[in-house]
């Protein structure tokens, strides 16, 4: 996660309150009790409370009071109501930064408290994937839509099953705790159907039951399924879900599509039929990279979507999940930022015993 605020901006917002204090002290000394820029002297402790916490705020506003009380007897003004004045503005606007410190000092702790069980719900929901899987190597890379974010809508998992390797890549409907939950149910779903169902549409049945049991409101979620076996074809069952990316060993990239598109997942009861398996041919030193639709609608300043067919030559890098950072840092940089939606992408290296990564292009 990118630290909104890195050092050198906190610490001169750290040194702020007693800069502008001395810029006023400075001021009024200078143009005389004439001016009346006393009662200034509370923004050091108004700005100490915006940015530290309540025991800083205070001790920025008694050098506040200590520092009006000298000035008002520099200028001979306490004989005077406005000395008087501007000591209770100072101890007002101190006491208000207290309140103000405290309150926002206890909004983060439970920021935090959310973020760090935000955090280990994500470790849960989306588990490291293995690093090798029958015949295929793995990588797997997410990035937020925001850059505080811990939880998103995408979801991915691989399985060795015993009918070979099964993967699954899927962007839920929505967002927050209600897309966590949905990605929560459709993970459960794969993980056990994954290793009972023999053929994929069976699985992916598996998975509609499921999800269309839980989901209310019209939710729904692309999903597209693979199974990869030692017979150098994948097979691959989308739901509405965006093709995935097929490089093969002289760099050309295919996106497979299937022959006809079904709904997403959580629709069924439209009446619509289901999607048919199909099959590519995918062979050791082929890649084939899964991913939801906020890598390839991702648009940068202009407008342009991300040209990922554009960039396999990304993928040349021996190892997988320093091709997948390549990659992913490109998308960024494209986006200017994170990208305007979850981007989620999971790369799959068809090897044999020896192959130490795709042929290269030169």
């Amino acid at each position: 996660m990118t630290d909104k605020n890195p050092p050198s901006s906190r610490t001169a917002l750290s040194w702020m309150p007693l800069a502008v204090m001395a810029v006023i002290a400075v001021v009024d000394v200078v143009a005389g009790p004439g001016i009346g820029l006393l009662p200034l002297v509370s923004l050091g402790p108004a700005f100490a409370g915006l940015v530290g916490g309540w025991r800083r705020t205070a001790v920025i506003g008694a050098l506040a009071l200590l520092l009006c009380v000298g000035l008002g007897l520099y200028n001979g003004l306490f004989p005077e109501p406005r000395g008087y004045t501007a000591m209770a503005s100072v101890a007002g606007v101190t006491g208000v930064g207290i309140a103000a410190a405290v309150a926002r000092s206890r909004r983060e702790a439970e920021l935090a408290s959310v973020r760090s069980i935000a955090e280990v719900a994500q470790r849960v929901l989306l588990r490291p994937v293995p690093l090798t899987a029958g015949p295929v190597q793995v990588a797997v890379s997410y990035t937020s839509a925001v850059a505080e974010a811990r939880i998103g809508g995408d979801l991915y998992e691989v399985v060795a099953s015993p009918h070979g390797v099964r993967v699954i890549v899927g962007d839920v409907q929505g967002k927050g705790l209600a897309a966590v939950e949905t990605a929560a149910v459709v993970l459960g779903a794969f993980r056990e159907a994954a290793y009972d169902e023999p053929d994929l549409r069976g699985l992916g049945e598996r998975i509609e039951r499921s999800v269309a049991r839980e989901l209310e409101d019209e939710r729904f979620v692309t999903a597209i399924l693979a199974e990869i076996r030692a017979d150098h074809e994948v097979v691959l069952l989308n739901y509405g879900h965006p093709a995935p990316m097929l490089v093969r060993r002289d760099g050309a990239a295919d996106f497979p599509e299937p022959p006809s598109y079904a709904l997403p997942l959580g629709l069924s009861g439209h009446g619509a039929d289901g999607p048919e398996p199909y099959r590519v041919p995918f062979a050791p030193g082929e890649q084939l990279l899964l991913h939801t639709d906020g890598v390839t609608e991702a648009r940068d300043r202009d407008g342009r979507f991300y040209p990922l067919e554009e960039r396999t030559h990304l993928l040349e890098e021996p190892d997988a999940h320093r091709a997948l950072e390549a990659l992913r840092e490109d998308l960024v940089q494209h986006a200017g930022g994170p990208p305007g939606d979850d981007a989620a992408m999971l790369l799959l290296r068809y090897h044999r015993h020896g192959d130490r990564g795709p042929a290269s292009t030169g």
